[in-house]
């Protein structure tokens, strides 16, 4: 029975290149059309693989592969999840999964139910692993966020610093304002704001392992005295700001949230502030969370639609002065990420094991083709309590191409 819906489901998805799937019985089938497309061949070495994966596609294939009881040919996980997602992203859902999935949807309010006690609970999940691991694959800056590539042929450490430099533009930052970081990481927007350009920062993370690691380094530069870093939730933050950052943080808020998350940030504003919120997003309707991205990776994590965003800011009395939309920077910047790890895959079994980093490379490519394939971008949300509290035009954020502009023109 459920070898035959599941060769209905990938009779209905693939049509886009052709998948060869071996099923656990030992009997052979064939998806799709490859002269559209590559050809990708899996083994289901599991006989509970059929059901589990049309009850849920995601967990089911992520765990699978992280098991070893669904493998590929050649162990190429990019063609694989490439060929799927590219297929997903074009037929959608057949109609017998749609009833699951609008199950999953209501669902979500719950899964990111994320008070502060839930909250350091699913931070700690993810972001308190071993430090030897990010370090393994991250720039030197430790920049855990979507690199800004305004040159194709950007390193990773080149395309971190210029994504903090895009977003300290945005800030107008000016010596002396004082700025808070809203999930600062390891500090590095942080000290690069302190130390470049002469802010009082405050840096607030739920993370005991980024919290360690960036008051060392405040220490090591030597910025104690306008930079501190405070291991604490930021609805407990006291006090207001000339500026406020948040990279990367946004995604853990969950949607039950985001009022609160964006009337924090304007009673932390000054009357004339400006925030700058930068978050993984989706480019279609509203949706829910990959449960196994939920489970093994960001517990309580999704990426907001722009409606969704929008929806609580017009309501919490601030002015969207700017949104820009990144795109293709953040499949760049993963497959560069994906690149280190696999480079140091030895170092990173002897962290963990082989299945971790077998989850670990799932969690990349996937992430990575989802950016290239099905409609996820970067939004960079500028907001501020007045209409002026910004320039007119964007052209205070290029200065090199402006001054290249004849004066004609300008």
């Amino acid at each position: 029975m459920w070898t035959m819906a599941l060769d209905r489901l990938l009779q209905h998805l693939i049509r886009e290149g052709e998948m060869q799937v071996r099923f656990p019985d030992g009997t052979t089938r064939r998806y799709g059309d490859v002269s559209k497309g590559e050809s990708i061949a899996i083994n289901l070495r599991d006989e509970s693989l059929p059901k589990r994966i049309v009850l849920s596609p995601d967990m089911a294939v992520g765990e699978g592969y992280m098991d070893g009881d669904l493998t590929i040919e050649g162990d190429d996980l990019h063609g694989f999840l490439g060929l799927a997602i590219r297929n997903v992203a074009a037929q959608g859902q057949p109609w017998f999964r749609r009833p699951l999935e609008g199950i999953r949807h209501l669902w979500r309010r719950w899964e990111q139910f994320n008070p502060t006690t839930r909250s350091r609970a699913n931070v700690a999940h993810h972001y308190d692993l071993s430090g030897e691991l990010y370090d393994l694959f991250l720039d030197s800056d430790r920049q855990y966020s979507c690199a800004y590539f305004a040159r194709p042929d950007m390193t990773l450490d080149e395309a971190q610093e210029a994504k903090k430099e895009h977003i300290a533009r945005k800030l107008l930052i000016e010596p002396g304002m004082r700025v808070l970081d809203i999930g600062c990481g390891w500090g590095g927007m942080a000290l690069t704001l302190a130390r470049d350009y002469d802010a009082d920062v405050l840096g607030v993370t739920l993370s005991k392992e980024q919290h360690g690691v960036a008051t060392k380094r405040a220490e090591a530069a030597g910025l104690s005295d306008r930079l501190r870093f405070e291991l604490m939730d930021y609805r407990k933050v006291r006090g207001t700001f000339d500026r406020i950052v948040s990279v990367g943080m946004f995604e853990h808020v969950g949607v039950p949230h985001y009022r609160e998350y964006f009337r924090t940030l304007r009673k932390q504003l000054t009357p004339e502030g400006i925030a700058l919120v930068h978050t993984i997003g989706r480019g279609h309707p509203p949706g829910s969370t990959s449960p196994w991205i939920n489970k093994y990776i960001f517990p309580g994590g999704y990426c907001p639609s722009l409606s969704e965003a929008t929806a609580a800011i017009e309501l919490e009395d601030l002015i969207t002065t700017d949104i820009e939309v990144w795109r293709l920077h953040y499949a760049q910047t993963l497959r560069k990420w994906y690149d280190r790890f696999v480079a140091n895959i030895e170092k990173a079994e002897a962290l963990y094991d082989a299945r971790f980093c077998r989850m670990w490379r799932y969690y990349m490519v996937a992430s990575e083709l989802t950016f290239r394939f099905n409609k996820q971008v970067v939004f960079q949300m500028q907001l501020s309590p007045v209409q002026d509290a910004v320039p007119l035009t964007r052209d205070y954020l290029y200065p090199a191409a402006r001054d290249q502009v004849p004066h004609a023109a300008q």
